[in-house]
């Protein structure tokens, strides 16, 4: 974990919008103890850990690599300016996936794009208009910064042949400017509101993803980018939590409760509600000779949740033995997915 912290470190000492200090999202919370989430079938305490089948995959997300243009403060895929841990992918890559979900009727309703930052890989347009023209809705995650700005001729054409099929999410960490800059680094806020403004005047179909400061209460912060979005013209419902997504924060080293199968009626949940239940994520690693699918966008790197090369491989449940499942998705009640 030191090795790897310091590599991250000096990763982002290289961005020239690297922060200065340390996430003002900082989880508080006791380190983790140990002993929990090391058994896949079993918690700390001896109780049977709950686990996730594959209900319908309705969302398949495409991690275009770790590279991006950013090294925020506390990333959970670790990307930054030099991290190429997870390559990028192809568009022949991409279509070898879109080929099997149409050849063993998946009843794929949407795509995905996540990263790093989407726009920096250099076959994501193709990917892009691929999945567009076979009839997919595509969330495309983004800090809608220079690199996505480069393509803009490119989204227009985009948006006029596919309309509201595609939207982009767009990370704005907070509605305050110091707090957003505190975790992104600086000059990252009004390179992203300039780049939310482009995309709302024309027309495009745009969401914005959130964070809660420690204390921060929902409403006060929906409020918040309430307020934002009416000053600066942006065409978003901040009341709506698919427009303003407001994301829980994780932290792998804090403690959390495990989740065990007696949680489920405990907390009055399902596991049809987590994001497991409908999603899977491609990845590909540096060194691995093709992408993988893995069971999440929250863990591409833990090889525990790496199901194999193809979609059918991964048609497996998911045993939640990760903190990001049980703060996260659990707890925390979230998905990435629209």
């Amino acid at each position: 974990m030191v090795q790897e912290d310091a590599a991250l470190m000096a990763s982002r000492s290289k961005s020239r919008n690297a922060p200065q200090g340390p996430s003002p999202f900082a989880v508080e919370a006791e380190a983790l103890p140990e002993g929990k989430f090391t058994d896949p079938d079993i918690t700390a305490d001896g109780s049977p850990r709950a686990q996730v089948p594959l209900l319908e995959l309705e969302t398949l997300w495409l991690c275009t690599g770790t590279l991006c243009n950013l090294a925020c403060a506390t990333c959970y895929i670790e990307s930054s300016p030099t991290n190429d841990a997870l390559i990028y992918l192809t568009a022949e890559h991409a279509a070898r996936y879109f080929d099997e979900i149409e050849r063993d009727g998946w009843s794929t309703r949407e795509i995905g794009f996540t990263g790093g930052e989407p726009f920096m890989n250099p076959h994501f347009m193709a990917m892009l208009e691929d999945a567009l023209s076979r009839g997919f809705e595509v969330l495309v995650l983004s800090n809608a910064m220079k690199p996505m700005r480069r393509h803009e001729a490119k989204l227009l054409a985009l948006r006029e042949a596919y309309g509201d099929k595609l939207t982009i999410r767009v990370s704005l960490d907070h509605h305050t400017k110091p707090v957003h800059e505190g975790e992104r680094g600086p000059n990252s806020w009004d390179a992203a509101i300039g780049g939310l403004k482009w995309l709302s005047d024309n027309g495009f179909s745009i969401a914005v993803a959130g964070r809660l400061l420690p204390g921060e209460g929902m409403v006060e912060a929906r409020e918040g980018y309430a307020a934002l979005f009416a000053r600066e013209g942006l065409r978003i419902d901040a009341h709506d939590p698919a427009r303003c997504v407001l994301f829980p924060e994780m932290d792998a080293d804090k403690d959390v409760a495990e989740i065990t199968t007696a949680c489920w009626d405990i907390l009055g949940k399902s596991p049809a509600d987590i994001m497991c239940a409908t999603s899977r994520m491609v990845v590909h690693r540096k060194g691995d000779p093709a992408p993988r699918v893995v069971a999440c966008t929250l863990i591409p790197h833990d090889r525990e949740f790496d199901f194999g090369e193809t979609l059918a491989d991964a048609n497996v449940a998911v045993k939640l033995n990760h903190p990001h499942c049980a703060r996260f998705c659990v707890l925390g009640g979230a998905s990435c997915s629209a």
